[in-house]
């Protein structure tokens, strides 16, 4: 990644620097080192699997994330999220329009480095396939996040219409980096080829596990202490509430209603809506259906013809999703 914007100089570069955890804001270099996220770890892991080196995946996984980092500025802007997970949020420290622009800055970035896959013996079919891969990913990405918004703004959402959007908005991205794995490793085992669709399914299926897992620590903390942050404050829909509206009793559901048609939710409400979250069981519907969406994904690699070794570390990937990784 850093070869990436090697050269590249100016502000909004320093912007794209800065989001990224490598300088602060006065430009001064951080030796900050962050977890590797979850999708461009997909794509290392497959093309490992497949091809015994993760080297030749290296550009794949360097597009996704800084992909992936494009859909997190957007949506810091569209949350008005003040921080990110490390700092204050690109359109904090300087607006809306010059996040929107470092937004779109890491877009077309991702998009270049992929093309980098040239360099690490793909030839050019694979590398255009690769490069339309990661687009159609991205417009699926965009539908999914207008349907999320969408969905603030309507009482009531379906389990259907959840999982569309989320297999939209989280499973396309990982569908995607686990088929890049598959095709950067296509320049040195020629099976990967055909097995292409399997590993896109395998990624599909850990994104949408990854993104209720999410939604489970959204409202109940990633240590299960009751921490409620800011995705329950902008009435996001996560398929625990979901499920609650959809299976809870009359006066339960009522509740939820009042609470989620104020124009703004106060502590107090959150704590009320865990209440009825806990007492509708779905913090454990929601873990149960991650975990049948984990198993089904890696269902879908069962005949790629993996060495058993390999089978057992992509295995592994969906535990590590499940247990709230990347």
């Amino acid at each position: 990644m850093r070869e990436v914007f090697t050269g590249r100089q100016g502000f909004l570069y320093d912007m794209l620097r800065y989001h990224l955890g490598w300088i602060d804001q006065q430009g001064q270099p951080l030796d900050n080192l962050f977890p590797l996220g979850f999708q461009p770890a997909l794509s290392l892991a497959v093309c490992r699997a497949i091809a015994g080196d993760m080297e030749p995946a290296l550009p794949a996984a360097a597009g996704v994330e800084l992909v992936r980092n494009f859909t997190l500025v957007h949506g810091e802007v569209q949350s008005a999220r003040v921080e990110s997970p490390e700092r204050p949020s690109v359109w904090w420290v300087w607006g809306p329009a010059q996040a929107i622009n470092a937004g779109d800055g890491l877009h077309a970035l991702g998009r270049t480095t992929i093309m980098r896959l040239a360099q690490r013996g793909v030839p050019p079919e694979g590398v255009l396939r690769a490069v339309e891969t990661m687009d159609r990913a991205c417009l699926a990405l965009c539908e999914g996040q207008y349907m999320d918004l969408d969905f603030q703004d309507q009482t009531l959402v379906t389990s259907a219409a959840y999982f569309q959007m989320v297999g939209l908005k989280s499973g396309a991205l990982a569908g995607c980096a686990a088929e890049l794995g598959a095709i950067s490793a296509g320049g040195t085992a020629r099976r990967a080829d055909e097995n292409e669709s399997r590993f896109r399914e395998f990624g599909k299926g850990l994104g949408t596990a990854w993104q209720i897992t999410l939604d489970v620590a959204d409202m109940w903390g990633r240590e299960g202490d009751g921490m409620t942050p800011s995705n329950a404050l902008n009435k996001k829909k996560g398929l625990p509430l979901v499920h609650a509206l959809e299976t809870s009793s009359p006066a339960a559901k009522r509740q939820l209603a009042n609470i989620y048609v104020k124009r703004v939710l106060e502590a107090e409400d959150l704590s009320r809506l865990v209440n009825l979250l806990d007492e509708s069981g779905s913090r454990r519907f929601a873990e149960d259906t991650a975990r049948e969406l984990a198993e089904e994904a890696v269902g879908h690699l069962k005949d790629c013809g993996l060495p058993a070794e390999a089978m057992a570390e992509l295995s592994g990937m969906a535990e590590w999703v499940l247990e709230g990784g990347g």
